[in-house]
Order: C-alpha cells, then sequence, then structure tokens
C-alpha cells in the first residue's frame, strides 16, 4: 500500500502512544467485524478500548481515517504472515501446500472466517472513500501468490506455459470462496476442497508432479 499521512504520522508516536493506537485498531477491527461499520460508533470503540473520547479523536479524527487505518492493520497482519519463514517464500509446492493445511488445520478458521475479507465485506457496502486501499491490500496479497510462482518458473519447477497471475487469482479466489463457505456451513470441509482442488490445478504445470495428479496442456 502506499505511505499515507497516518502511517508517516505513526513513527512520530511514542511507546505508549502506538500501544494506545494499536489496542484502538484491535477493538475497532472486531466491532467491525461483529457489528459492521455503520453500527460501529465511538462511544462503543471507547468503551472496547478504554480510552477516551479525546483520546480516540486525537488517534483517528474522522471515521474515514479510522476505517483506513483498520485497513493497513488487517493487511499488515495478513501479509506479514504470508511473507514469513514458514511458507519458504512460496517458492515450491509444499510451501502452499502448508499454507493450505495452515488454515484448514486452525480449529476456529470456519468460525472467524478471513479478517480481511470480512472486513472487505463490510467496506464495500459503504460510501467511504476508502476503496482503493482495499484494493491495494488484496493486490499486495495476490502479488505474493503471483511472485512466488513466477519464482517457480525461474527454478524449473513449473511449466513455463502457466500464467502467474491467473493461479495468483485461482488462489487467492479459492482461499476466500472456500473460508466464507466453510463459515456458512460451520465446517472446514468446503475450504479444504478449495485449496487443495486449486493447488492441485497448479501441480499439473509442474515439471515433475506428484505421483496420482494429472498434467494438462
Amino acid at each position: 500500500m502506499k505511505p499515507t499521512t497516518g502511517a508517516r504520522e505513526l513513527h512520530k508516536l511514542t511507546e505508549k502512544g502506538q500501544a494506545t493506537r494499536a489496542r484502538i485498531l484491535e477493538h475497532a477491527a472486531e466491532l467491525i467485524y461483529t457489528k459492521g461499520v455503520h453500527a460501529t460508533n465511538n462511544e462503543q470503540l471507547r468503551r472496547a478500548a478504554g480510552v477516551s473520547g479525546s483520546q480516540l479523536n486525537h488517534y483517528f479524527p474522522t471515521k474515514e481515517s479510522l476505517v483506513l487505518a483498520v485497513i493497513a492493520w488487517q493487511a499488515e497482519r495478513v501479509l506479514t504472515l504470508h511473507r514469513g519463514e514458514r511458507f519458504d517464500s512460496f517458492d515450491n509446492l509444499d510451501a502452499f501446500r502448508a499454507w493450505a493445511d495452515f488454515y484448514v488445520g486452525y480449529e476456529r478458521a470456519y468460525q472467524e472466517g478471513c479478517s480481511l475479507g470480512s472486513l472487505a465485506s463490510e467496506i464495500i457496502k459503504t460510501d467511504l472513500d476508502v476503496h482503493d486501499e482495499l484494493a491495494s491490500a488484496f493486490d499486495q496479497w495476490r502479488a505474493i501468490f503471483r511472485d512466488g510462482i513466477e519464482r517457480m518458473q525461474q527454478l524449473g519447477r513449473i511449466s513455463a506455459e502457466a500464467d502467474p497471475t491467473q493461479l495468483a487469482n485461482l488462489l487467492l479466489a479459492a482461499f476466500q470462496g472456500g473460508m466464507l463457505l466453510a463459515q456458512v456451513a460451520q465446517n472446514i470441509a468446503p475450504l479444504k476442497d478449495a485449496l487443495q482442488t486449486a493447488i492441485d490445478y497448479v501441480q499439473t504445470f509442474a515439471t515433475s508432479p506428484d505421483p496420482g495428479v494429472p498434467q494438462v496442456r
């Protein structure tokens, strides 16, 4: 995401100020998730975060500034996880399988859903001018998958015929759609099936496919 004035000002805060701001964001994200953007108000957030009205207004003078910060906060959590060592920079199929196993194995995944996806479903219903930032967050998430697939091509692990952007879209869509269906069903199976099928399709472009996984050309 592009740097914002709020992001630059964050570096000027004291350690205590940063902690207070982070606490407000955490509670704001939870309230927006459970109540929605419009139903979340300053009084609810003030009580939940244990801050005064003046503190809340100091860090987030408008609802738009608060929602922008929540987007950045949620996106950073998701992107940091996906860029970490856990998934080996997504330069092999095992890393993608580990990614899928991580979410499928999380016992509350079908209850909590995707924090960024849930936030997006709320924000797109509003007239707040934050859509570009939300789109940027998903673009960065998609780029992590795309870059990983491109590295796999450079390493000769999957065919040059594979379209990294198309496969990245597939993986992200499988995650978001599978997570939503898992929430509706209150069962992890839809997410598991969606991710496994998407990764199996990526596997079809592998130069040395796993046994039992057909190649398509």
